[in-house]
């Protein structure tokens, strides 16, 4: 019980650091939300389909130090590279520029869940 319960206090603490973060117009994060097992995370840092991409687990046992993470593209695979740890997750980064309107997912190998964020057009607001 001390396990999961210090599992989901990483997890939630994680998941506060990055809503707290003041991310620009058009990043955006998306995990997986559950408390046991991996906690799968996307981040998607760029303007306009122009992204990295960052696939990673939020909570790793400390014994692994790198994973397979694979990033998909509307529903199909674009490619899979090797994780690895740096403090508290175990991740990957995509430099890639996929257009707007695209759905990019993220899995770590050994986990079924997948975590998924979709591209948007963010315009100049000039009046």
């Amino acid at each position: 019980m001390r396990t999961r319960l210090t599992a989901a206090t990483v997890v939630m603490g994680f998941a506060a650091t990055l809503l707290a973060a003041a991310p620009a117009k058009a990043d955006s994060s998306g995990c997986t939300h559950h408390l046991r097992g991996p906690q799968v995370c996307i981040r998607l840092t760029g303007r306009n389909g122009a992204n990295s991409v960052t696939g990673f687990w939020a909570n790793p046992p400390k014994k692994i130090k790198k994973r397979a993470i694979s990033l998909y593209i509307n529903g199909k695979h674009y490619d899979t590279a090797t994780g690895r740890r740096k403090g508290r997750t175990i991740s990957h980064t995509w430099y890639v520029n996929v257009g707007t309107g695209k759905k990019l997912c993220v899995k770590v190998r050994g986990s079924k869940r997948i975590a998924c964020q979709k591209t948007t057009w963010v315009g100049d607001r000039a009046s």
